[in-house]
This record gives C-alpha cells, structure tokens and sequence, in this order.
C-alpha cells in the first residue's frame, strides 16, 4: 500500500516486520530454558511411557517389550481400587482447605486490622517447611498413646479414643487433616491477593444498598475471588492426586494400615522401588498423569459456569 506526501511524491510502501528478521537474538535467551524444560520435563514423560510398555531386571538391565501388559496387569490388580479410593477420598477431604482459606483470607484482609503482616507470615510458615519434618510433628499429636488429641479427648471424658495412625479410616483422616493444615498458608498468600483487587467501592455501594457483612461476603468477595478459588481447586486436586510423602511420613510401611490407606502414588513407589518393577511402576504413573489430566479437564469446563472474571 502507497501513500502521497505533501509534496505530491509518493512514499515507499509500508512493509511489515517478519517476527524472524530480528535475527537468533529471541533463541539465544529463550533456548536455555527451553533446553531446560525438554531435559527435566519433557524427557522424563517421554521415557516413562516408553518403560510402561517394557519389563527390566532389577537393576533395570534385559529390556523387554511387552506392549500393554504393564497396564493391563495395573487395571486387574486387587490393591488398585482401594488406592484410588484413598486418594479420591483424600483430594475429596483436602479440598475443604480452599473454603477454610477463604474465610481466612477475609477476616486477615478486614479493613483496619492490625498485624495483618505478622498473621500472613504466620500462615504462611508451615507451607515453607519441609513435609516430612511437619508430618512427624503430626504424628506424635495424633499418637494413640500419648497424643495431644488423645490426651484432649480423655480429659472431656472419652475414655478410650482411638488409635488415630493404626486403625483404618481414623488413619487416612488424620493425614487429609494434615494436608489440609498444611495448605492454609499458600491459599492465604493467594486469596489474600485477590482480595487486594477486589475495589472498594463494590463493598460502600452493596453498604448503601443495605447489604448486610453477610452478604457482602457472599454476594461481592466470594464472585469477585472465584478466578483464585478456581486456582486454587486446580492445585489442591492436582497436590491430592500426588499424596505421598505425608502418608509415608505419618503411617510408615510397618503400619498396620497401610494397606487400606495406601494412594496412588505409594502404590507407584512400591511398585518401582520395593519391587523392583520398573515397567510396571511406569505404567501408574501414566495412569496418574492420565487421571490428573481427566480430572482437571473437567474443571476446566465446569469452572464456565461458576467462575466470574469480570
């Protein structure tokens, strides 16, 4: 396209920048990532899938294709139910936590609050320490023996309360508790962000239209934050899916319940590590990955319906 000037000439067309004429200069400093993120994330999914169609010795020598026996053994074997159980029934309970992080959030958030840092940082500590030194803490309060909560229980007159780590069902409780108190602190961080963005003025016009903290809480903070809700959901089911470290740290493999307690991925650790079978604990851990994709498609879609970004 040509335009005139003023002096009747007309101006050279306008050409449009190619994005690669600027040279090798955006892969120079995007390559280093890039590499990075094919090494440690894209490789390792690659292989794994590959090993879930193969059988190895123990030190992971004589490869052999097997197709998708691996899997098949995986859908027939007896464990496989109560391990999907355990950890639906974990994500389930766990999932409390973002409700709960919400009422937190809002009430640190009030409008004149004093040490609203210190109270952030309070929350926030737990999230920073390691799992397993937090889950041997949980375990002695939940010890059946000596237990703070035991204790607790005895002094308002129950006279004999369970062991809450031994027994099947109290034991997979008590580790969704802890996995609830252990999220609190990254949902506060979050949500307390979003109400940051939430304007004022929605909160004095819903005040002058005679709505009540109640409803201003339901009917102006809670739509406002559900963009951080729905963040927060998609990281509490994905954290749920992948139950672990906790549940080893709290129960133990010599625990007595550990076979009705166990979860996906301490099923994928016996599998490949105390087994030996590679093949085979690649193939859960496809299983997983699939799940957790399903899963939060899922809210993916759902989220159309209930989330708000206006």
């Amino acid at each position: 396209m040509t335009t005139t000037t003023a002096t009747g000439r007309q101006a050279p067309p306008k050409t449009r920048t190619h994005p690669m004429s600027v040279g090798a200069w955006p892969l120079l400093f995007v390559g280093p990532l890039l590499i990075g993120v094919a090494i440690f994330y894209y490789y390792p999914i690659v292989s794994n899938l590959y090993t879930s169609f193969t059988t190895t010795n123990a030190f992971g020598g004589d490869v052999k294709f097997v197709g998708v026996d691996n899997y098949v053994d995986l859908l027939t074997r007896p464990d496989l139910p109560s391990a999907l159980g355990n950890t639906l029934l974990y994500t389930g309970v766990v999932l409390l936590a973002v409700p709960l992080s919400v009422v937190i959030a809002s009430m640190i958030e009030l409008p004149g609050l004093k040490g609203r840092t210190l109270y952030r940082m309070l929350f926030f500590m737990p999230y920073l320490a390691m799992p397993v030194a937090i889950a041997q803490v949980w375990r002695i309060f939940f010890n059946g023996n000596f237990g703070l909560l035991n204790q607790m229980l005895k002094a308002i007159g129950i006279s004999d309360p369970p062991y809450w780590l031994s027994t099947p069902g109290f034991a997979m409780l008590a580790v969704a508790f802890f996995g609830i108190w252990s999220s609190i602190g990254f949902n506060v961080i979050i949500l307390s962000s979003g109400l940051k963005g939430i304007p004022p003025e929605l909160y004095e016009a819903a005040s002058l239209d005679g709505a009540n903290a109640w409803q201003q809480f339901s009917r102006v903070t809670v739509p406002l934050l559900t963009p951080s809700i729905f963040f927060l959901t998609i990281m509490q089911v994905i954290g749920g899916f992948q139950l672990f470290d906790g549940l080893y740290a709290m129960l133990g493999p010599t625990n007595p319940a550990i076979n009705e307690s166990r979860s996906l991925v301490y099923l994928f650790y016996n599998e490949a590590f105390v087994q030996q079978n590679k093949g085979g604990g690649a193939a859960i851990a496809m299983f997983i990955v699939v799940l957790v994709g399903i899963v939060t498609a899922i809210q993916f879609w759902g989220q159309k319906k209930w989330v708000h970004y206006e």
